[in-house]
């Protein structure tokens, strides 16, 4: 996926195909494509059909059934020092505040016009070196040690994680909510991981 181009439901780019780019990248592409056109294809008539495309859902500690989620790993690896930019850090993140992807499934729930493919994220992506830089701010700590992209996959392999998850670039907007009036409590990085921190208590004193 280009670095410099946001990708809506209509304009956006799969990607997967751009040179350098491992092969087995494009698995996850062909996954989802394939879900959604077994969706569509679902003989539903008194169903509508939404696709659900969903960044990152970054919820405090606590927030959510499992024992830990992204936004806490992230923090855990920030305050270890670990939060750094990582292969040169130019590629995009895209995430959505946990308080936003709940209200933007009731919004979806409530209008009934919406249906296909909607982009759950946030208005905002940004580089992944300012992601964590932001993210570094709101928990206080300044240290952010830099990786390449050989660290990331040895580490990604301790943690049974790909290195795909931060090394891909996914500029995505949320399109179709925005035509509809969807309106985000936070639309910022910047604010939703102060936000965050704050209510997980994971920010140093």
């Amino acid at each position: 996926m280009p670095f410099d181009a946001p990708n809506d439901e209509k304009t956006g780019l799969l990607g997967g195909d751009e040179p350098g780019v491992p092969a087995y990248w494009k698995r996850s592409i062909d996954i989802a494509t394939a879900w959604e056109g077994t969706l569509a294809e679902a003989p539903t008539p008194h169903t509508r059909k939404v696709a659900l495309r969903t960044a990152m859902v970054m919820a405090p500690r606590g927030d959510v059934a499992t024992t830990d989620n992204i936004f806490s790993v992230l923090s855990t690896l920030t305050r270890l020092g670990l939060g750094g930019a990582v292969a040169g850090g130019r590629q995009y993140v895209s995430w959505i505040h946990g308080d936003d992807f709940c209200a933007a499934v009731d919004f979806i729930l409530d209008h009934a016009e919406i249906e296909g493919a909607v982009n759950v994220a946030a208005p905002n992506p940004l580089p992944q070196r300012e992601f964590m830089a932001a993210l570094r701010e709101a928990l206080h700590v300044r240290l952010g040690l830099p990786a390449t992209a050989w660290m990331l996959s040895i580490g990604a392999a301790v943690m049974n994680s790909d290195p795909e998850l931060l090394l891909k670039s996914r500029r995505v907007v949320p399109g179709r909510l925005l035509d509809a009036g969807f309106t985000f409590a936070h639309p910022s990085w910047r604010e939703a991981a102060a936000d965050l921190a704050h209510r997980s208590g994971a920010a140093k004193a």
